[in-house]
């Protein structure tokens, strides 16, 4: 049976920050991974990009067994219907599964206290210390960094789908970490500046 990976696509969401990801756990994961959408409803969901998304699961039918949540940024996680996502993050949480976030939802992530105790990013600390108030307690633990790693938690700011993409996939274990690498470098450095792996054949499909 394949490993869920639940990506939460609000309405207007930014599209590029979920395509690195979804795409690499099919390349690499040679078929143990299964990408599904999560959204508020079943609702059709519109991208920035103007792509059209039917979710396969709204915020009340969202399985119990899945390997990774990622919520991927946009334009409406700071709408009051965000915070329907809130329980799910908490029980991924408490689960000790894998929880990602990038860009705005990144910050969405500090609302819920799912940043107090490991390191993380986003886009702005002022503005996660601003938003999230009282519930958010982690700046001492929080990096200019593209995208954090920490305790099964990845945060990415919105510049940053590779390195986010990247983090997911090093936590996951999705793949050996030299293919990994081979795969960022391609993608981060080009197709004539990356080094090649020994089988070039492969970076052509």
């Amino acid at each position: 049976m394949k490993k869920q990976i639940l990506f939460v696509l609000l309405d207007q969401y930014a599209d590029w920050e979920a395509a690195y990801l979804s795409s690499a756990l099919y390349m690499l994961g040679e078929g143990q991974y299964e990408v599904k959408t999560v959204s508020l409803t079943t609702d059709t969901v519109t991208s920035i990009g103007g792509f059209h998304m039917v979710p396969d699961y709204g915020i009340d039918s969202v399985p119990s067994d899945y390997e990774a949540l990622i919520l991927i940024g946009g334009m409406a996680w700071r709408n009051e219907n965000a915070a329907e996502i809130k329980p799910l993050v908490c029980q991924c949480l408490s689960e000790k599964k894998v929880l990602g976030g990038i860009c705005d939802a990144s910050a969405f992530l500090g609302t819920t206290g799912a940043l107090n105790h490991v390191r993380h990013t986003c886009n702005d600390l002022n503005d996660l210390k601003q938003w999230a108030g009282a519930a958010y307690t982690g700046e001492k633990l929080y990096m200019m960094e593209q995208a954090v790693s920490d305790k099964n938690v990845i945060t990415a700011n919105g510049t940053a789908p590779l390195e986010f993409a990247k983090g997911v996939l090093l936590t996951l274990k999705a793949a050996p970490e030299p293919k990994i690498a081979e795969w960022f470098n391609l993608h981060k450095l080009g197709y004539y500046n990356a080094p090649m792996p020994k089988d070039a054949t492969e970076w052509n499909d």
